[in-house]
């Protein structure tokens, strides 16, 4: 009998943790559209307008630099943010910086200033850091064999946005001329409205928090094997509900029910270790170099980043300088951007199926031929540059997606927020560094030499993921 009520409340538990789960999904699912239409919206015209504002093609790439390293340092308080109230404020942090950084873009391509321009970029980054955190996010309560998938979908979502962003250069030039503002400028002011919606749609719906839920249903699930019990009160199944409660009560976002969930109030949700609550780059690095899995998978996620942000940042100006129409130029960035997130669900479905290592030795050999092909792009448009461009994108989403699985993975609910933070600025700090990079290689050897140096890193790609050895801490993936 005793058995039998166990394993009821066990249902119990699974049946409600799925369904927080199928909401999460959508939630994420929904901020990253608009999110992503903020991003792009961006990046379309981000080295066009450094190009105009500084006079220079060698610093053309800066802007986009700036953009990638803001994404990279505004993951540490995100993390931290993360680690001590969950998800949900953590994103809100993001998005909130992305578009305060839209907005000093905007007030930079007004009063012509590179300066004010770079700093924008750098809070517009704090996007990029929101967009990374929800694919962790959507794999906090994810099953076992479809952690893949779920985390895929969310990098998936963005892809509605993402593509639209990109096709909306020529109609928010025709606002900007209309309202008295610069034509590039309208594309941020499409951004901006992009990301106050994302930040509506996480600050109301994403309850209750994925990794608050995760983290207790970790640590009763402990408790239940040593014999401990946490809360004998209330059976399993009571697990989401407590956490829901705490995390949706009538206090909305505010801090007194997550506040409770910290210090062990009396909605009971306390986690007895404290170091679930550190979030620091510190104690990422200790967990990464004791698990070579999820530092394989931090390292695939960052090299796939840097070959995709070096060639992609200067490509615009690539078209540009060929003569290439400001349209054009708009339908190869998005193309790409389909070749990034529109298979990301195959991609995940590939990983859970074969596993993360093959898909990403898969991804490093797509950004090599990519990279060769892009090499032998001359200016302006052509078709090659356009399968380039895709490839890139397609590369980049097996990396992303095999890279991001295997980390989360191979370590533990408390352990996430900490890794996963490293694991974004490293990526971002890639990226940043590969765009810096680009502009200088542009501007002394040309795109080709750029385009055959990126073809080379996902070679190491392959060679790094083909000589990892599994972790033996944790099940390899």
């Amino acid at each position: 009998m005793t058995t039998g009520r166990a394993l009821h409340e066990q249902a119990g538990a699974v049946t409600g943790r799925a369904a927080v789960q199928r909401r999460t999904v959508r939630v994420l699912v929904l901020s990253q559209v608009l999110s992503g239409l903020g991003m792009a919206s961006g990046i379309a015209v981000g080295v066009l307008l450094a190009e105009q504002l500084s006079g220079s093609a060698s610093l053309a790439g800066f802007g986009t630099t700036f953009q990638v390293l803001g994404g990279a340092l505004i993951s540490i308080p995100v993390a931290r943010l993360m680690a001590a109230r969950g998800r949900r404020p953590g994103l809100q942090l993001g998005y909130l910086l992305a578009l305060l950084g839209a907005a000093l873009v905007v007030v930079a391509a007004v009063a012509g200033s590179f300066l004010l321009l770079l700093l924008g970029m750098l809070l517009f980054g704090g996007g990029t850091s929101g967009n990374g955190q929800a694919r962790y996010a959507a794999a906090d309560l994810a099953a076992e064999g479809r952690r893949g998938r779920d985390l895929s979908v969310v990098v998936w979502a963005t892809t509605i946005g993402s593509v639209l962003g990109p096709n909306l250069v020529g109609p928010g030039r025709a606002f900007a001329t209309a309202v008295g503002l610069p034509p590039l400028a309208g594309s941020y002011v499409f951004a901006l409205v992009g990301f106050v919606l994302a930040w509506l749609v996480i600050n109301r719906l994403l309850r209750p928090d994925p990794l608050l839920v995760s983290r207790r249903l970790e640590h009763e699930g402990r408790a239940a094997t040593t014999g401990a019990a946490p809360d004998a009160s209330r059976p399993a199944s009571g697990v989401v509900d407590r956490v829901t409660e705490a995390t949706a009560g009538p206090e909305g976002p505010a801090a007194p029910a997550l506040a409770s969930t910290r210090t062990g109030g009396a909605g009971g949700t306390a986690d007895p270790d404290p170091d679930d609550h550190d979030g620091s780059l510190t104690r990422g690095l200790r967990v990464v170099r004791a698990n070579p899995t999820a530092r394989l998978g931090l390292l695939t996620t960052a090299l796939g980043h840097l070959v995709m942000v070096s060639v992609m940042v200067m490509t615009p100006l690539h078209m540009s300088h060929g003569d290439a129409d400001l349209e054009v130029i708009g339908f190869v960035i998005s193309m790409h951007i389909v070749g990034m997130y529109a298979l990301s669900p195959v991609v995940g479905l590939a990983v859970d199926r074969v596993g993360g290592r093959p898909v990403a030795v898969t991804g490093g050999v797509v950004l090599a031929l990519a990279g060769v092909l892009a090499s032998r792009a001359h200016l302006g448009w052509s078709g090659l540059l356009l399968a380039a461009l895709v490839l890139l994108g397609l590369g980049w989403s097996c990396t992303l997606v095999s890279g991001s699985t295997l980390l989360t993975s191979s370590v533990g609910a408390s352990e996430r927020p900490a890794v996963q933070g490293l694991s974004e600025l490293v990526m971002g700090l890639a990226g940043a560094g590969g765009g810096a990079l680009a502009g200088v290689v542009v501007g002394r050897f040309g795109y080709a030499t750029l385009a055959t140096s990126a073809a080379l890193v996902g070679v190491v790609v392959v060679a790094l993921v083909t000589t990892t050895h599994r972790s033996r801490l944790r099940p390899a993936v």
